[in-house]
């Protein structure tokens, strides 16, 4: 690829990273997750980053991520839920897997046991940022930068300065 070509892909990409972030309402909350796009009930949701499959009520199938992994948070409605909608200070029941950027492996998962249930003022800061707004029913891809996960300083399974890929399902919201 010539160098020329390299410029103008780049600027275009970072022109794409400055207007996402631009907003028409002087930044006031949206009733939708950042970075909802693409929402599907049924096949997959495909974005620049991985493949989630969206059938509901079976754990999800991700696919290795690609390319360079995002420095903000994404967010995308693999399946949309319809149920009572999940605000800052919930507390929520969830299935969810994580798969590690840097390997494409899956670090854990739920789904070979009961759903989870925690506080979501409680949980790192991808997960408080990525989840209100979420409805009961809904899947939700969530790829999360190290400063909104663990960190330079990892924690358990999750390395220093790893990218988190969460695929969660809402289950019930209190």
């Amino acid at each position: 690829m010539k160098p020329s070509r390299i410029i103008v892909i780049l600027s275009s990409l970072t022109l794409l990273i400055s207007l996402s972030a631009c907003t028409t309402d002087g930044g006031a909350p949206s009733d939708g997750p950042r970075g909802q796009g693409n929402q599907s009930t049924g096949g997959n949701l495909s974005n620049q980053y991985v493949e989630v499959s969206a059938e509901a009520g079976v754990a999800p199938t991700i696919s290795s991520p690609s390319g360079t992994p995002p420095t903000t948070l994404v967010t995308e409605d693999v399946i949309v839920g319809s149920g009572k909608v999940a605000g800052a200070d919930s507390t929520l029941t969830v299935h969810y897997t994580l798969m590690a950027w840097s390997t494409g492996e899956i670090v854990e998962s739920s789904w070979s046991g009961e759903p989870a249930q925690f506080p979501l003022s409680g949980v790192i800061l991808g997960w408080q940022q990525g989840i209100p707004g979420m409805a009961v029913g809904g899947r939700r891809l969530l790829v999360i930068p190290p400063d909104l996960g663990y960190g330079a300083a990892g924690g358990g399974p999750i390395a220093p300065n790893e990218t988190l890929i969460f695929v969660v399902d809402l289950i019930d919201v209190a």
